[in-house]
């Protein structure tokens, strides 16, 4: 299994920080690809259980939030659409002088035999290109 983990500041409250990464769609126009809610959670549309789609056109990566507790952490986990056996994101906010902590870890088990520092270089990239979309969210 391959890890990635991003340790950054984002100068933005926590709990702007937090709505940015739990309700993903809100970053479009702000990523390279689209996100679209396929499926509300439970309690709001950003609960336990959205289900998120990361791509083009509807085409691309569905992820499932599995873990949300306000402002703190957030965890979720690809459903489909990866060559993965298991990929699990977890964000964790906390407050920072200038902004929000964020440590950001990405775990995946590829279902393809990739070595695990190409895995790692890339699971890194994709890290960085949602943190960016959050930093130009906040501008």
């Amino acid at each position: 299994m391959a890890t990635s983990t991003v340790d950054t500041v984002i100068p933005a409250p926590r709990d702007v920080v937090f709505k940015l990464f739990s309700e993903r769609d809100s970053l479009n126009g702000k990523l390279p690809i689209q996100v679209s809610l396929k499926k509300p959670g439970i309690g709001s549309p950003s609960g336990i259980g959205a289900q998120y789609v990361l791509g083009v056109r509807g085409i691309g990566v569905t992820e499932e939030t599995t873990e949300l507790v306000p402002g703190e952490r957030m965890v979720y986990r690809v459903i489909a659409g990866a060559p993965v056996k298991h990929h699990t994101g977890t964000i964790v906010f906390s407050d920072a002088p200038g902004g929000t902590r964020i440590v950001y870890t990405m775990e995946s088990q590829p279902s393809l035999p990739v070595p695990a520092k190409v895995l790692e270089i890339g699971l890194r990239s994709l890290t960085n290109v949602l943190i960016g979309g959050v930093r130009k969210a906040v501008k």
